[in-house]
């Protein structure tokens, strides 16, 4: 994971790249580190302040489909994403976007056989779009 020192005589940092898997953290979200003399290098402990972004994971399941298709349908409603590979990606969600449209969308591609999505790390703000919609 890339981060931002905040306050490193503290161990907070906060969450700089979206991230593909691990703990349950999104972009912009300010987490404990402290170093880990086994992996020799600094690991997550816990989240300390959670931004309200989320981020969602996304496989494509159809042979031959191009997720370039998807990421750029989803980068116009303001969500950015990074791809591991052809047919993986992960997306962030914004605090400041309606979720509950991004989830149609997802859940359309899934009925259709397009991909596999999951909601690894769903802040407060995007479950409550859902309850209210």
């Amino acid at each position: 994971m890339w981060a931002e020192e905040i306050d490193k005589e503290n161990g907070i940092y906060k969450l700089d790249n979206i991230p593909f898997y691990g703990p349950l953290i999104a972009t912009d979200d300010e987490f404990y580190a402290e170093f880990d003399e086994s992996e020799q290098m600094l690991t997550y402990q816990k989240t300390t302040k959670h931004s309200g972004n989320s981020i969602v994971l996304v496989i494509i399941t159809q042979d031959g489909f191009n997720k370039e298709i998807i990421r750029d349908r989803f980068k116009e409603l303001n969500c950015t994403s990074e791809g591991l590979n052809d047919s993986y990606f992960s997306m962030e969600i914004l605090k400041d976007v309606n979720y509950s449209g991004i989830k149609k969308i997802l859940s359309k591609y899934e009925n259709d056989g397009i991909l596999e999505y999951a909601e690894p790390c769903l802040s407060e703000k995007h479950q409550e779009d859902l309850r209210n919609n």
